[in-house]
């Protein structure tokens, strides 16, 4: 693993693409008020993990498990399906009439197939090639249209842009770009709660290890924690060393495009940051971390060893924990840690 102090700590990133960015929001409370009134929506376990942090030589490790959220599988059900619900039921759309679009690895795409599938709207998804097929059958599963286009997720993108603006869909995307923040700065608002939920499950944490794709978790999850915990927490976000989006950005010093041979963390396979996210970890985030394939299958691998079983992509935060004895000074791990890991999804 490597990582790389976050220079901009405090200051952020005072650059043109970010000036009419907003921030990640840090207001959980009308998005806890929403999924209130939805019958799945429950709250989220968070384990505790003793026997692991006997084996990290840390105090406490708790770990937010993801793996149910609303029957999704991940966290990525407090997204999109969260932005459809307040469409129809906060602004009163109607939804029989639209169709959404985007371009997902996965979860995401289950999430606007889900949400539109509740209120009676169409959605298509488009896919990449190196997209397992089994994602899309559980995206069909939930009444969507797949689509294939393109070799990496930046390139089905720009296919769901493509097809939005020819049939006059709605693309609700979980990235953000100069012209496009409205709907994915609602989204990551979703996302809000699992941090919500932890300051009531968990006394302050000391560390945060944080996944990150294009990086709508950890950009929520960083602001939140921040507004909760004030500076305690040392927040890590955490990215393959195949695609390092945020992580190039922050050592650019501006937005710039990761060059990778792709990564078998999938939905962790991103070489765009999102400009909200990158906008508040530029702030709010300590560390940048970089695991290798061998140390994102050695998380999943570890979290399957403890009846935690994931993938290489939700155990991404656990695997830069465990990738960390020689790190341990540079981040403050010591035997009073107490670290907190996200679980963000559940086993392919």
């Amino acid at each position: 693993m490597d990582i790389m102090q976050n220079p901009h700590r405090h200051t952020g990133l005072t650059v043109d693409i970010l000036r009419d960015i907003p921030a990640p929001s840090t207001d959980a409370a009308p998005v806890q008020a929403l999924l209130a009134r939805c019958p799945d929506a429950a709250e989220t376990d968070m384990l505790q993990a003793p026997r692991m942090a006997q084996d990290l030589k840390i105090a406490q490790l708790s770990v937010k498990d993801e793996r149910g959220r609303m029957g999704l599988g991940s966290f990525k059900a407090l997204g999109a399906a969260y932005v459809i619900a307040h469409s129809a039921i906060v602004k009163g759309e109607a939804q029989s009439a639209k169709t959404y679009v985007t371009a997902s690895a996965g979860n995401h795409g289950l999430s606007v197939a889900a949400g539109a599938k509740a209120f009676g709207a169409a959605s298509v998804i488009f896919l990449s090639q190196s997209v397992p097929e089994a994602f899309a059958e559980r995206l069909i599963a939930q009444g969507a249209t797949v689509e294939r286009a393109g070799e990496t997720y930046e390139q089905s993108m720009s296919a769901a842009q493509a097809a939005a603006e020819a049939n006059g869909w709605t693309l609700l995307s979980d990235s953000s770009w100069p012209g496009y923040s409205d709907l994915s700065h609602r989204l990551m608002e979703g996302y809000t709660v699992f941090m919500a939920e932890a300051e009531r499950q968990i006394s302050a944490p000391t560390h945060i290890f944080l996944q990150a794709g294009v990086g709508g978790l950890a950009g929520a999850a960083a602001a939140m924690a921040r507004k909760l915990w004030g500076d305690v927490p040392v927040i890590v976000v955490v990215e393959p060393q195949h695609a390092p989006a945020l992580h190039g950005c922050i050592q650019a010093g501006d937005f710039v495009a990761a060059k990778g041979p792709g990564s078998a963390m999938g939905r962790l396979d991103c070489l765009e940051a999102s400009l909200i996210a990158l906008k508040g970890l530029a702030k709010d985030a300590d560390v940048f971390a970089l695991i290798s394939e061998e140390e994102g299958q050695a998380g999943a691998d570890y979290a399957a060893a403890h009846q935690m079983e994931s993938t290489a992509s939700g155990a991404a935060g656990l695997a830069a924990l465990l990738a960390s004895p020689a790190h341990r000074a540079a981040l403050k791990l010591d035997a009073n840690s107490h670290v907190l890991v996200i679980l963000s999804e559940g086993p392919e």
